[in-house]
């Protein structure tokens, strides 16, 4: 007897399903999984007998349009356009009436430091930098995931959004992804930091390391605000329609590209730095069911709004205090924001934006949404966080300070692409429990957005239309 012998039989097995991937050009998974459903369809039609003259059920009829080949998939986009609609439309209201409560605030904490008689760099540091920071920030996302994630949550207890990982399970398994990252995708689109964390349900380590790294491709409710703004000012303004239709209408496509990208970099990753056959997606549709009011309030609201606002609150505060330092400390007669603006404007330019735009993308790192009040405080030279009452005051803003559709269309697609912000790094970090996953989370998007806005850049300055 030799001495492979004893492994001979796994040895055997072994090479049998090497055969059988290699001959098929199937994963043996994906065999496995066939060959059970396969069983299992002619052991029930041996004892299972239906009656065809039996009408067939409403949930039945749904399903034949929900995740048809024909209708699923203008379903998805249909829906997600109307959620984003409706998260723009509604959140408008609500935004102004909480920053007109909390920027009110601000005028009686002034009024407590004058009777203290605090310094004025202190004042400024905790009240206009911290606190109305941290006002911005709670105006500007705590309306639009009041909105969105009800939403999410209550797409999920009807049961549809399985179905759309049914839809989208053979698109991620050709970039050798698992489908369960698609729900990873949805969540990210109120936040990414929540989305980061919702990558527990894909079971794979390698899988989700890919849902982690790409989750940032799709724009969370913090880059809502720039991307609203700018694609209402310089995209709708000559159209008829309703300009917040029409805003949901032009983010709805950067989301499309931002799929696209994810598709795109999940397929990369999978081929280089994390190589591995993708996993089969067994998936159970449960049945449509009536939403509990009580479960989609709570892990609404409770488990994904309060989580989230609280880690970008713990973030913005200290961005907050940083940025009125660096607006409000001069070299000479320039402040320190202006000087490293004018440093970084040749590389800005280059990717078809300006110094100041890229500064407020750099100290919107603890959180997107302070990235157009800290443009207008560095343009206008106000010294703290600055809002125009109109977007057509911001386009005159905009304008004055050189803006030009290359101006706006790249500063939308660094928005969509760019870094994650300081809470998804910090959520990235906590779910792998690794400073090289993190910085990859990091350097990934921030290497594709200089990469495309330097591309469009280039060919526009080539061909003179910019």
């Amino acid at each position: 007897m030799s001495t492979l012998d004893p492994i001979d039989p796994l040895l055997k097995i072994y090479l049998d399903t090497e055969s059988i991937r290699l001959s098929s050009g199937t994963p043996l998974a994906d065999r496995v999984v066939t060959d059970i459903f396969n069983y299992t369809e002619k052991l029930t039609k041996r004892v299972v007998f239906r009656d065809d003259s039996l009408p067939m059920s409403w949930k039945d009829k749904i399903d034949k349009i929900v995740i048809s080949r024909m209708f699923g998939y203008p379903l998805m986009l249909l829906l997600l356009g109307t959620v984003f609609w409706l998260t723009i439309a509604g959140a408008n209201v609500p935004s102004k009436m909480i920053a007109s409560v909390l920027f009110a605030f601000q005028d009686v904490l002034t009024h407590w430091f004058q009777l203290i008689h605090a310094p004025a760099w202190l004042h400024g540091v905790l009240v206009l930098g911290m606190y109305r920071t941290l006002a911005w920030v709670t105006a500007v996302m705590l309306p639009p995931m009041t909105i969105f994630f009800p939403l999410f949550t209550l797409l999920e207890d009807l049961g549809y959004l399985p179905r759309v990982a049914f839809n989208l399970d053979n698109m991620f398994k050709k970039a050798k992804a698992c489908g369960k990252q698609c729900l990873t995708m949805c969540m990210g689109f109120g936040c990414n930091a929540a989305g980061v964390v919702s990558t527990r349900i894909i079971d794979s380590p390698r899988e989700r390391l890919v849902a982690i790294l790409t989750n940032n491709f799709v724009p969370c409710n913090g880059r809502f605000p720039t991307l609203i703004a700018i694609s209402s000012i310089f995209m709708t303004s000559t159209l008829a329609f309703s300009q917040s239709l029409l805003a949901a209408g032009i983010i709805t496509l950067l989301v499309l590209l931002g799929v696209a990208i994810t598709f795109a970099v999940s397929w990369a990753l999978s081929r280089t730095i994390l190589r591995g056959e993708p996993s089969s997606l067994v998936l159970e549709l449960p049945p449509y069911r009536r939403p509990k009011v009580g479960a989609v309030f709570y892990r609404s609201i409770i488990d994904r709004t309060v989580f989230v606002l609280r880690r970008a609150i713990v973030v913005a505060a200290p961005a907050g205090a940083l940025t009125w330092i660096l607006a409000n400390v001069y070299i000479g007669d320039v402040s320190v924001l202006s000087y490293t603006a004018g440093v970084l404007d040749p590389l800005a330019k280059a990717i078809g934006l300006d110094g100041f735009i890229l500064m407020a993308f750099i100290l919107g790192l603890p959180a997107n949404e302070i990235v157009i009040p800290i443009l207008l405080m560095s343009y206008l030279a106000t010294g703290q966080l600055t809002e125009l009452e109109s977007l057509f005051e911001l386009k005159k803003v905009l304008l004055a300070n050189g803006w030009t559709w290359l101006t706006a269309f790249n500063t939308m697609l660094f928005a969509l692409l760019h870094w994650p912000c300081a809470t998804t790094l910090l959520s990235i970090h906590k779910e792998t429990g690794s400073k090289k996953w993190t910085f990859m989370g990091f350097i990934i998007p921030t290497a594709i957005a200089f990469t495309v806005c330097f591309v469009i850049a280039q060919l526009a300055y080539l061909l003179g239309l910019a």
